[in-house]
């Protein structure tokens, strides 16, 4: 259990310390071998693993190049990159490259890691990354085992028999969420896995159930409203009910019950391209991974009412809708909330059209920062004011400490049409105006209406309003509505500056119009991709205006070109043969 004068970032990193010394010199007996032969799971790619073998490491968005090092010879410049690097993600990617060379540098690279930290030394070793570990060498054990090892098989299960004694004693001390459930699952491989560590097999079940009732609400949502979050949970549950099914062991409800709720989720959040909807810190998520989870996860339900874990999906035709429906998770132990309230996103079959920056977490804390504010999502923003606030301090992953305390949401249906009517406080207390929206996308899926309106409600707020409005030149409080496009569309100003056409890779035009009210500019814009050095350079639509009264309305229209056919074959490939269907 963790002791009170531990529980603080200082005490935990001790205890943690403290622990790992005292299970390796504990662990009396190590594991013999394996119940039965481990099966290999995840998601390594082959191309990052040739990049490893030409000593390349990319790693939380950094690349560091290491001719002939060994991983344990790098300097981290980040905290993430060593987390990347102790939590032996890079095994999954020499794993799926499978050949001799990558073999032997898995193999030399593990022996290597057990010389340097195998006795509790180091920072890896924390419940999370532990448990990371505990997966990914007992998943990849026969390819870390096969030919002629450093030092034979021992080494191998004397540090397995360690990690498990590790976490078995420190689960608990790993912030609730996915860190504990990478500790727990790893124990549970390990206590199915290994002769000998059968004994903690109750307490790691029962950790888990603990954990998944916890941290998986009712209706499947977690604190931190991360999609991607989400799924990583997801993957391990299911990997863990695998492998009790397997053991032939019992797969309590409460396990399964929230394998359900939480794919019911994620598949309500899922946009046409298969990937996931980017909000809170996901980059759209892994869709084989993704692929994966949901096909272990049995019956494949939505959402019925087009609302999961606070988002609201729309779909008509080949468009679907995801818009951010719900206050943004505020406080220290939720995640580093974006200020995306009333932001959505649109696919027109496999191909975004309009999107969310991402997380630039993967590119330094100034992008992080950056891509959290309201500006980096599709919504209206004041000037140079977001609609949530990070704390001063703690860089790009400061929490969230003050935002929308209220939001509205209403759906509408009718044969022609569906609907959400949105609206968020994020701006009442600072110039006394509530956002509203309404998004109304058609039955065919080729119109998107939208309308916008800033509206100070009450007389305290109008009187807001007014000292705000008094304290700029023109007495009115500036706004912007941005639409940021996915970088593969092209977009071009038409009409004199009253349209802008949209043309996707498969040919599909799109063409976003407003009322005359505001003034629509083309402004740069940038796209988080995981997996890339920096970056990529994309376009938003601004639609900018001033705010002189109670109330201010932009009405605007997304809609395919009259001339774009009822639907185009995309075959998934960025060239001609994206033909229209006949």
């Amino acid at each position: 259990m963790i002791q009170p004068e531990a529980d603080t970032p200082r005490g935990r990193r001790l205890m943690n310390a403290i622990t790992a010394r005292i299970s390796a010199r504990a662990t009396r007996r190590s594991a013999t071998g394996f119940i039965s032969q481990p099966v290999p799971r995840g998601m390594g790619q082959q191309a990052r693993g040739r990049q490893l073998l030409a000593s390349n490491f990319i790693i939380a968005g950094h690349v560091i190049e290491a001719p002939g090092a060994s991983p344990w010879e790098i300097a981290a410049p980040h905290p993430p990159v060593a987390a990347g690097l102790q939590g032996f993600e890079w095994l999954e990617h020499l794993a799926a490259l499978g050949d001799r060379a990558a073999r032997e540098t898995a193999q030399g690279w593990t022996a290597d890691w057990i010389a340097r930290y195998g006795r509790g030394s180091g920072p890896g070793w924390t419940p999370a990354l532990a448990g990371q570990r505990l997966r990914r060498m007992i998943s990849h054990a026969l390819f870390l085992l096969a030919g002629d090892p450093p030092g034979g098989p021992a080494p191998l299960f004397a540090t397995l028999a360690h990690h498990t004694a590790f976490v078995a004693r420190r689960w608990e001390a790993a912030p609730p969420g996915l860190p504990r459930m990478e500790a727990l699952t790893g124990l549970l491989l390990a206590a199915l896995s290994l002769e000998g560590m059968e004994g903690y097999l109750h307490p790691a079940k029962a950790g888990l159930i603990r954990a998944c009732r916890a941290q998986i609400g009712a209706d499947g949502a977690i604190a931190s409203r991360n999609p991607e979050e989400l799924l990583a949970m997801l993957s391990l549950l299911t990997w863990a009910a695998d492998a009790l099914a397997e053991a032939e062991r019992q797969v309590d409800l409460a396990l399964t019950e929230a394998i359900e709720r939480a794919a019911m989720v994620l598949r309500t959040l899922r946009h046409g391209d298969a990937t996931l909807a980017r909000f809170h810190g996901c980059d759209g998520g892994n869709p084989a991974r993704l692929d994966e989870a949901l096909a272990l996860a049995g019956p494949r339900l939505l959402a019925r009412d087009g609302r999961a874990m606070g988002y609201g999906r729309l779909t008509g035709g080949r468009s679907t809708l995801i818009v951010d429906a719900a206050p943004p998770p505020i406080g220290a132990g939720v995640g580093p909330g974006h200020a995306s309230t009333l932001a959505f996103e649109l696919t027109s079959h496999r191909r975004p059209v309009i999107v969310n920056c991402g997380s630039g977490a993967g590119f330094g804390p100034d992008w992080e920062r950056a891509a959290r504010a309201t500006a980096s999502h599709s919504t209206l923003a004041l000037d140079g004011l977001s609609s949530a606030r990070m704390a001063a301090q703690g860089g790009g992953a400061a929490p969230l400490i003050e935002g929308p305390a209220h939001v509205g949401v209403e759906r509408e249906g009718e044969p022609s049409y569906s609907a959400f009517l949105l609206s968020h406080d994020g701006y009442v207390p600072s110039h006394g105006l509530t956002h509203l929206r309404r998004l109304d996308l058609s039955r065919d899926g080729r119109a998107l209406i939208g309308e916008d309106t800033l509206v100070a409600l009450t007389p305290a707020e109008r009187r807001r309003f007014e000292r705000a409005a008094a304290r700029q030149p023109d007495a009115a409080i500036g706004f912007a509505i941005r639409f940021h496009l996915h970088p593969e569309a092209e977009a071009t100003l038409d009409l004199g500056g009253s349209a802008v056409s949209i043309t996707l890779r498969i040919g599909e035009v799109w063409v976003l119009r407003q009322d005359g009210a505001a003034r629509m500019t083309l402004e740069p814009s940038v796209y988080f991709e995981p997996g890339r050095l920096r970056p990529r350079a994309t376009v938003q639509i601004v639609l900018s205006g001033r705010a002189q009264d109670y109330t201010s309305q932009i009405a605007w229209s997304l809609a395919k070109a009259q001339d774009t056919p009822l639907a185009l074959r995309d075959i998934g490939r960025d060239d001609p043969l994206a033909l229209p269907d006949l």
